[in-house]
């Protein structure tokens, strides 16, 4: 049965038609036609693909030789790469041509004309530009893995490194043309479209970026032209700090030529009273030199942005041993779990089970009842790292294990609980532009970051949950009102938990019971973001202001009890609030809770 368009879309539609010359019209309406079906027929193509390569990567060792020699997956997916592309360019050379660019410019009625443009433009260059480097990589660096292990097979990236860097150069620049077309029209398939495809955009360009930035740096920070020393932390989050937690036990990592073994472990203690000499900067000393970051070691990781804690770490080793290191590596209990899942439990000296269902309570939770004294605890921590870390290496050099292990540190990516420094600066501009660089962004626009740090001694932070509602209001000719609502939890229990647990070493002049906790909070808006004002539990309070990074911060020592909730609400202005903003996710035992309310549009 044919569906009848009624109302005013089908008066629009007439009237779009009724502007144009009719024969442009009719060529417009059947090219239109023809191109959806070259684009769903991409689209099916791409599916294909994506399980393909998929079905590929998984293969087991029993399955290596198909891999290795190409003869089944790779030319499967070349001829769904080929198809894919082919559909898509004739999509393109469909919507292209003097009645299209006449439709798509005319005033309201040619938006959705200009999206299916931009749509099948876009669909063509990710399909003949984006996807082929990335795609035909795969057989290759999965037979690699297979043959030789992970480390190896991420050796022989570094070739692949031009072709990654133009794919992420592509992708970025189609998605920064989708973001100009019309976010709605009157042709309600168009908007779906373009909405589908900012939303695979979003996904794309990080994984295209990252893939770039790791084969141009990781055969080198893997030892391809000489062993490299890096200092790993584990970063006890139940104690948070700006890159997560409390750097606590320690392990330096060696790379030599892809082979990763350890030369040492240690805990903190060994870097307590050790004065670490490095200049970051005048704005870097406003905020933290108080807390004397380089002469206390627990408080060398205050700021979110991780190359400032790494620099640090390695000014700290440097003059506790007189080595320099070449980079620094920072991952926690949540970080272990994702691994532990893949790679099965580690085991302790004494035999117990460190799984990934264990491993973040048995650190950060258990352990402090299970010693009363400080140093079996931190040698208990030295001896958890040591067994996860040796599990982990000798999972890596495991080819049944490099798809699941692929998958797990993608998960370590996204809930960002691993951050990565090189002290190579090419090396580390390039890292900065990932995920794993762990930076705090200077680039302009929206932004909302809730940065914690524990300002009473205690490890109470297993017990806090976190929440942030960015909400934006009217445009005015500055800019757009934001709300920010920052709730912050104290699940901590009024009773059974360790002293070493609540003790409160920052020794406050006010009653506190056990389980209160007290923090640092900070709030980072976006570059040229205004405070108006912020309540506390409904009640006016004074933010101590300061700037990072060029972003305004905005600081309040709270006291938060026990079995209790705070809630902080900034009213601010962000000079640009038309889209979503960046969120600044700091990694603790809870994730952070962020919703983001839509805007609606300024007015032009």
């Amino acid at each position: 049965m044919r569906r009848r368009i009624h109302g005013p879309l089908a008066r629009k539609a007439l009237l779009a038609a009724a502007v144009l010359p009719p024969a442009a019209a009719a060529w417009i309406v059947a090219t239109g036609w023809l191109a959806a079906n070259e684009l769903r027929a991409a689209h099916h193509d791409l599916n294909a693909l994506r399980e393909s390569v998929a079905a590929s990567t998984s293969t087991g060792p029993s399955h290596a030789p198909a891999v290795a020699a190409g003869s089944a997956a790779e030319p499967d997916q070349e001829r769904l790469l080929r198809s894919a592309a082919a559909h898509a360019a004739r999509a393109h050379d469909l919507t292209t041509g003097p009645a299209w660019y006449t439709a798509s410019q005319l005033p309201f009625l040619g938006r959705p004309f200009e999206t299916v443009r931009g749509i099948a433009n876009a669909s063509h260059r990710l399909a003949g530009d984006v996807l082929p480097p990335l795609v035909r990589a795969v057989p290759r660096l999965s037979a690699d893995a297979h043959a030789s292990g992970v480390p190896h097979a991420l050796l022989e990236l570094e070739g692949e490194a031009p072709a990654f860097a133009r794919a992420a150069r592509v992708a970025a620049k189609v998605r920064d043309d989708t973001t100009r077309l019309p976010r709605s029209s009157w042709l309600p398939a168009a908007d779906r479209g373009r909405a589908q495809l900012s939303d695979q955009l979003d996904r794309l360009v990080p994984g295209t970026r990252d893939a770039a930035v790791a084969a141009s740096v990781m055969p080198s920070m893997l030892g391809a032209h000489g062993p490299r020393r890096y200092f790993l932390a584990f970063q006890n989050t139940a104690e948070a700090r700006g890159t997560g937690g409390l750097p606590g036990a320690f392990a330096v990592l060696r790379a030599d030529r892809g082979r990763l073994s350890f030369e040492r472990f240690g805990n903190n203690t060994e870097l307590d009273g050790i004065r670490a000499y490095v200049n970051l900067g005048a704005e870097f000393a406003d905020r933290y030199g108080n807390n004397e970051p380089g002469s206390a070691w627990a408080n060398s990781n205050m700021s979110p942005h991780f190359p400032y804690a790494a620099r640090m770490w390695s000014a700290y080793w440097r003059a506790h041993t007189g080595q320099r290191i070449d980079g620094a590596i920072a991952i926690d209990p949540g970080t272990l779990s994702l691994l532990l899942r893949v790679t099965g439990p580690a085991r302790l000296p004494d035999g117990t089970a460190l799984t990934a269902d264990n491993v973040m309570d048995l650190t950060e939770r258990t352990s402090y009842a299970m010693y009363a004294d400080t140093a079996e605890r931190k040698a208990f921590f030295v001896e958890a790292a040591r067994a996860a870390a040796e599990r982990l290496m000798g999972a890596v050099e495991d080819p049944k294990l490099l798809p699941a292990l692929l998958n797990a540190v993608r998960d370590v990516q996204q809930e960002g609980r691993m951050q990565v420094w090189s002290a190579d600066p090419a090396e580390e501009q390039l890292l900065a532009q990932g995920a794993f660089g762990g930076t705090l962004p200077d680039t302009p626009g929206p932004f909302a970051g809730l940065v914690v740090n524990n300002a009473a001694g205690t490890k109470l932070d297993y017990y806090l949950d976190r929440s942030l509602v960015w909400a934006p209001g009217a445009c005015t000719d500055t800019g757009r009102s934001v709300t920010a609502t920052v709730t912050l939890t104290n699940r901590a229990p009024t009773s059974g938990l360790p002293e070493y647990v609540t003790q409160r070493v920052d020794a406050p002049p006010y009653r506190t019971l056990p389980g209160d906790n007290r923090l640092l909070v900070d709030y980072y808006a976006g570059q040229g973001a205004t405070l108006e004002h912020a309540t506390l539990d409904g009640r006016r309070v004074e933010l101590i202001p300061g700037v990072e990074r060029g972003h305004p911060v905005y600081t309040l020592d709270l006291e938060l009890p026990r079995q209790s909730s705070r809630t902080l609400v900034l009213h601010l202005r962000e000079p640009e609030a038309d889209r979503a903003p960046t969120i600044l996710r700091q990694a603790l035992v809870t994730p952070l809770q962020a919703t983001v309310k839509q805007a609606a549009p300024c007015p032009a």
